[in-house]
Formats: structure tokens, sequence, C-alpha cells
């Protein structure tokens, strides 16, 4: 995995190989997820009571259980949730642009109080949706102030970066649905090892910023920044198919259905970082001319 929401996860991680328990009655299958097999019913002269041919009858008629029925993950509980949190996302930033001018300290605030909410959320073991609408509310606020703080210095960037968003999403969920994209271990291995690599070189830029050395966007200016930008914007694009992966798979193997609040935050984290690369590349676009 790249995105540490879905990493940090046994229920989305790759499907453990089943344990076997040796028994009398021979050797059976047990899945380390979902706890002990049943044990071998034991029949006497006071055994389990026959059911009846109505109460058979019944059963054998009755519709066949869906995922709904027994709590277990759904795509549609995964998009309603995930387009739940964005329109509260993009209702808080709107509000956060407003507010700007009047309250500075708001975005900034959001920034920390998001990171730290982002970071909370992802190596729970099990999800918090009051902790993932928490940061949903974070980042909107820190995201409405940049936002407003880029429009003012690049016209139009905002509205670019948005539709580049969405484009890119849509892309990559039409790749993956497609197949033209496998995710495979090696795609993961280099999609994590690039992803460390621009971790580095971004957080020893913003060291050079601030310590005075480099000026401006630093590295990240210029042809050489734009080159960064578009990568960034790949990586994060890649991520999202990896992202669409760790879902499917957390559907087809039938897990708990309150994990839908894990796969919507993991989507959320991964948009907004695109978002955020887009913002930044349009920016700098923009600037170099």
């Amino acid at each position: 995995m790249s995105n540490p929401v879905f990493n940090n996860s046994a229920i989305f991680g790759e499907p453990k190989r089943a344990r076997t328990n040796q028994g009398a009655a021979g050797t059976v299958q047990q899945n380390p997820a979902y706890g002990t097999p049943p044990q071998q019913a034991q029949y006497g002269s006071y055994g389990a009571q026959a059911a009846d041919a109505a109460t058979l009858d019944a059963m054998y008629n009755a519709p066949t259980a869906t995922t709904a029925d027994t709590k277990r993950l759904t795509y549609d509980d995964v998009i309603i949730k995930t387009g739940g949190l964005l329109a509260l996302l993009v209702v808080v930033g709107a509000a956060s642009w407003q507010l700007v001018d009047t309250m500075p300290f708001l975005w900034i605030g959001g920034a920390i109080v998001g990171l730290v909410l982002g970071l909370v959320n992802a190596f729970k073991k099990s999800p918090s949706p009051a902790l993932i609408v928490a940061y949903t509310i974070a980042q909107g606020a820190f995201l409405g102030g940049i936002s407003a703080f880029y429009n003012t210095q690049f016209d139009g960037v905002v509205l670019q970066a948005v539709l580049a968003t969405v484009v890119t999403f849509t892309a990559a969920l039409f790749l993956f649905k497609s197949g033209k994209v496998r995710v495979t271990p090696k795609f993961t291995r280099w999609l994590l090892i690039a992803m460390v690599g621009y971790l580095a070189f971004s957080l020893i830029n913003l060291v050079l910023i601030m310590t005075g050395v480099l000026d401006g966007w630093g590295a990240r200016g210029g042809t050489l920044g734009i080159i960064v930008g578009l990568v960034a914007v790949g990586l994060a694009a890649a991520s999202l198919i990896v992202d669409f992966d760790s879902i499917k798979r957390g559907v087809e193997g039938g897990v708990p259905a309150k994990f839908a609040w894990s796969a919507a935050f993991g989507l959320m984290v991964t948009l907004i970082w695109l978002y955020l690369e887009f913002l930044r590349l349009f920016a700098i676009l923009q600037s170099s001319d």
C-alpha cells in the first residue's frame, strides 16, 4: 500500500493465509480475521431439535442475504460516505474562504489540527466517524484559506485545480475499472519508493526556504518545479488507483460495514493531496510566464 490509511489496516491489507486447527473431526480452516471456526455439532439422544418442514420451506424461499443484510462493506457505503465528507469539505472551505481576511488564523489552525487528526485517524485500527468528520472540517478550513490566498496571487488557479482534480480522479477510476492498470506488488513497491523520495525532496526544499538559503518556490521554481509538480500529480493519481484496489479487496473480502469510514477517509486524504499539488503546479506555471 502507499496510503497509510489502508497500509496500516489489516482489514484492507493483502489476504492472509488461513491457519488450520487439528481436531477430532479432522482439519478445519480458520481465518484469523473472523475468529475460530464453528465447532462440530455433537449429536446424541438429546441433540439439536430438527426444524419443522414449514420453517425449512420458509428458509429455502427467502431471498438471498445481501451485504447490507450481513452488515458487510459495500461500494454504496463508500460512495455515500465519501460524497458526504466531500460536501462537508466544500461547505467549510467556502466559509473559510469568506473569513480569510477577518480570521486569517483559521486556515492555519485548520492545517495544524488537520495534520494531527489525519495521523490519528490513519493509525487507528478501528475507524472513528467523529474524528473523521472533525478531520474533514479542519481540512475544509485549511483548504478554503489557502485557496483564497492562491487565488489572490494567481487568478483562476483554484478553478483549474478543482477541475484537474475531478478529471484525474475520473481517469484513475476508469483505468482501474478497465483493468488497463493493475495493482501488483511491484507497482506498489515502486510507488512507495517514489513517494518517500518525493517527501524527502519536499522536506529539504522547505528547510532551505525557511532558512533563507533559497527564496520563492525554492527548488520547486522554474522548469524543475514544473517537472517535480507533474511527478507529484502522477504519484497522487497512482495512489488513487491503489486506494481503489484496497477498497475492492475490502468489499470482496466481506469486511465489516463500519470500515466504509476508513475507505472514505483514505480517499479524502489522497484527493486533498492531489488538489494541493495541482494548486501549486498551476501557480508555478503562472509565475513562470
